[in-house]
Formats: structure tokens, C-alpha cells, sequence
């Protein structure tokens, strides 16, 4: 078992950045994930990616909080965003946490979306988003092992001890976030901005500078640097690939730690190899999400999800739904709203036939409208999910109705 080390010096956790000797393969990568992130954009009209979002938000806090054990049933998320909440204490929690990450993901989007993305390496933003997920829960949520509460967005009072990573003295987590900042604000545009922020993603996890909450606010501040770098377009994140390769990221991760391992390890007090190989993961895995999503939304396959949809509807008890709506709905996902009459008329259903499964398409949420005589938007409900994202999120799909 090595020494405890005692961290105080903000040289503890060099390197924050591989040198650039060191970093080709890893600029390489950045390059592909650059590719493969604008890949993203544009294969849906702007009111689907509107009607996705919500979906997304609660895909992203199914899996950041399935890494801390956290996690609630798909269907325990789609009745909290209803406001119906369990009557078990501890799935109601859960509830909470989920929605309170959804809103937070959603705040800060908007809230930072004039902002540099080197300005959100700052602190005070790490610190906002802590504080916006965590206040919004109850006192009973906030309640830490030793009875003590946690509040939102203040640093740590107390030393902590992670697997066997001592992170640094409490007084001294302001002086490790500065220079987190001031390197990581001082890194140029492009590749190297990518291998910034998965560097950032670890080292802010090694600071550990919150009591409770940490991994939460490191994979918040990724998805938000992505967000602002213009490369999610609000349709894919790090957070589901981290989760669904739980046992690796944590190996990573506690890799990182280390301390430097020879001479041929860097200059720094930590290991550079070890800094390098999470960050080969890091982009690795926003690459897998990117891609994954690229392919989903590829409109030569849209089509013919729409129609497995609807063929599965078509067969519920007593369903109004038809495949004729295949064609509208396609036109929809492509070119956005359609009026009413338009819709129906496209369907090539006599006018009794055509309302009632326009009907049935907002009873089951596969169309939704801003009024009773507003038009039409493509909705995506948990439901339709494994016809029109097959594995997008696979717990959701065997918990759908």
C-alpha cells in the first residue's frame, strides 16, 4: 500500500495537458470526433430535434445517475416529468435527482450559450452548475452519510478519501481549480480544445472539490463543453456511452491517478501515460455516441422506422391508427409542421378515417400540437422510442408500453 500523499501544491496534479510530443494520436482522434460531431446536425428538421431533446435530457440522467446506482426506471422518469411520484420513499429520490440533472442540462445549455467555451474551465461556472442541480432538491436529498447537509454549490470543508486517491486538503481545492482554469482557458481552437476537455473531465474528478455530487457535475461540465464547442447539436452526449462502459471509465479514471511512473512518464508528479490512455477513451467513446446518433437519424432508415411504428400501433386493441400516416409523418420528420388538413389529406383516408387517426396519432403522443386547431409536430414518445431509435436507450424499450 503506498503513502498517503498529501496534496496542497497545485503541481500535485500536473500534467493538465499531455505534452505535444505525446499527443499525435490523441489530436488524431479529436479530429474524427470534430467529423463525426457535425455529421449530426441538419439529418432532422429543427421542431423533431426540439421534440427529441426532452428524450435526450432524460436519456442523459437515466445513465449519469445509473453510474452512481442512482438510476430510476424509464417509466419512473416519464411519471416524475408528469409529476406523478412514487410512494416509495426511495424511488421518489431518485425522481427528483433525475429531474433535477434534466433541468440543469437544460439551464445550462441556454444559460452559458453566449459564453467562450475557455470561460466555462472557470470555477464559478463548476460551482453554478453544482448549485442549480442541487438546489433544487429537498433537504432530505442533501443529507450526507454523517447527518450533515450539503450545500449546493460550495466547496468541501472536509478531506476525502476516494478508492485510494486521497484528493487534495480541502482549503487548498480554490487554489487547484484556479490552475485547472488557467491552463485549460489558455488552450487554442480545435483538436487540442477536445483533448482539453477530456483531460479537464479527470482532473476536475480528481479534485473532488464538492462533498457529494462530483461525478455528476464532471460529466455536466464534458456535456456542456461539447455543447458549446458545436458538436452534441443537442443529439448526443458522452454521458450514455461513460455508462455503458461503467467498468472501464471507473478503471480509467482511477488509472489517471496515479502517480508518475519512471522517468519516461512525463515530467509531472502524476502520470502522463495514464492521462493520455483516459483521454484515448474519453474521445473514443464521444466518437462511439456521435456516430451512433449519425446513424440513427440517416433518413434512408426513417422511413421505414416510422412504418414498423405504426404497424405495432395498428395492432393495439381497438387502434384508429393506420399505415397511412407513414408518409406525412416522413415529411414531417424531414420539412417540419404540417396544418391539419394537409396531414389528412396526405394520408389519402375519406375524411371520418382521416380524423379519427389523426386523433389517435395525439392520443398516443406520435403527433403532438400547441392547441386543439394548432398544427402538427412530430412527437417522439417513450413508446415510439425502439421503433425510431432502436438501442438508443434499451432499459426505456423494455419498459415501454
Amino acid at each position: 500500500m503506498r503513502p498517503v500523499t498529501l496534496y496542497t501544491q497545485p503541481h500535485q496534479f500536473e500534467p493538465l495537458l499531455p505534452r505535444a510530443e505525446v499527443r499525435e494520436a490523441l489530436l488524431a482522434k479529436a479530429h474524427t470526433l470534430f467529423r463525426e460531431g457535425l455529421q449530426t446536425n441538419g439529418r432532422a428538421h429543427s421542431s423533431v430535434m426540439q421534440a427529441m431533446a426532452p428524450l435526450l435530457r432524460a436519456v442523459n440522467s437515466y445513465y449519469t445517475n445509473k453510474i452512481e446506482g442512482q438510476h430510476t426506471l424509464p417509466r419512473e422518469v416519464e411519471a416524475a416529468l408528469d409529476n406523478r411520484f412514487s410512494s416509495d420513499a426511495d424511488v421518489r429520490r431518485r425522481q427528483r435527482l433525475a429531474l433535477a440533472h434534466m433541468r440543469t442540462e437544460d439551464w445550462a445549455e441556454h444559460n452559458f450559450q453566449d459564453r467562450d467555451w475557455r470561460e466555462l474551465f472557470a470555477p464559478e461556472v463548476i460551482a453554478a452548475l453544482h448549485r442549480h442541480l442541487f438546489a433544487q432538491l429537498p433537504e432530505e436529498d442533501l443529507r450526507l452519510k454523517g447527518g450533515s447537509l450539503m450545500p449546493p454549490g460550495a466547496w468541501r470543508t472536509g478531506e476525502v478519501r476516494v478508492g485510494t486517491h486521497e484528493a487534495p486538503a480541502a482549503a487548498c481545492v480554490p487554489d487547484f481549480l484556479a490552475r485547472m482554469a488557467e491552463v485549460y482557458q489558455g488552450t487554442r481552437d480545435g483538436e487540442l480544445a477536445l483533448v482539453a476537455v477530456a483531460c479537464a473531465h479527470h482532473r476536475l474528478a480528481w479534485v473532488h472539490p464538492f462533498a457529494d455530487g462530483n461525478g455528476r457535475v464532471a460529466r455536466l461540465h464534458s456535456h456542456l463543453l461539447l455543447h458549446r464547442l458545436g458538436l452534441t447539436h443537442g443529439v448526443w452526449s458522452p454521458l450514455r456511452g461513460l455508462a455503458r462502459t461503467q467498468a472501464v471509465y471507473y478503471e480509467r479514471l482511477a488509472h489517471a491517478d496515479a502517480p508518475r511512473e519512471g522517468d519516461l512518464d512525463g515530467r509531472g508528479n502524476l502520470s502522463e501515460r495514464q492521462l493520455v490512455a483516459f483521454c484515448d477513451y474519453f474521445l473514443t467513446t464521444c466518437i462511439d455516441q456521435a456516430r451512433f446518433m449519425g446513424e440513427l437519424l440517416d433518413l434512408s432508415h426513417v422511413q421505414e422506422r416510422i412504418r414498423a411504428c405504426l404497424s405495432f400501433e395498428s395492432t393495439r386493441q381497438g387502434s384508429d391508427i393506420r399505415l397511412q400516416a407513414a408518409h406525412p409523418l416522413y415529411l414531417m420528420f424531414v420539412s417540419g409542421t404540417l396544418e391539419r388538413g394537409s396531414f389528412k389529406r396526405m394520408t389519402g383516408l375519406p375524411g371520418r378515417s382521416a380524423d379519427r387517426l389523426l386523433s389517435a396519432l395525439l392520443a398516443r403522443g406520435l403527433l403532438t400540437s400547441p392547441s386543439p386547431k394548432g398544427k402538427l409536430q412530430f412527437g417522439i414518445p417513450l413508446h415510439a422510442l425502439r421503433f425510431y431509435f432502436p438501442r438508443l436507450w434499451p432499459e426505456a424499450e423494455a419498459d415501454a408500453s
